[in-house]
């Protein structure tokens, strides 16, 4: 059976060792407040084997396609040109 650990609407914490089926509890077992929340917490994740590291994919395809990176430059690029545009036709009349 597993350890649920709940919050009541005054910040207390409180741990239940109940079944999966079993409902959860209507009030705070230290200050006796409702509702209380189930607390949930991240799970560890180990990836194993290959393909999970950066270090794994296509080492030469990064170098030559550029990756993610390469649409960010472009579009500084195409937003830098109308700017100079604009500046050379009024500078110019």
């Amino acid at each position: 059976m597993p350890i649920y650990e709940y919050r009541c609407p005054n910040g207390h914490t409180f741990e239940r060792f109940q079944s999966m089926t079993a409902p959860a509890p209507e009030k705070c077992d230290v200050c006796g407040a409702a509702p209380v929340e189930l607390v949930l917490y991240p799970v560890a994740i180990h990836y194993k084997g290959s393909g999970f590291y950066s270090t794994d994919y296509g080492k030469g395809k990064s170098s030559k396609d550029g990756g993610d990176s390469s649409p960010a430059p472009d579009t500084k690029k195409t937003e830098s040109k109308p700017a100079e545009k604009k500046a050379a036709s009024s500078g110019d009349a």
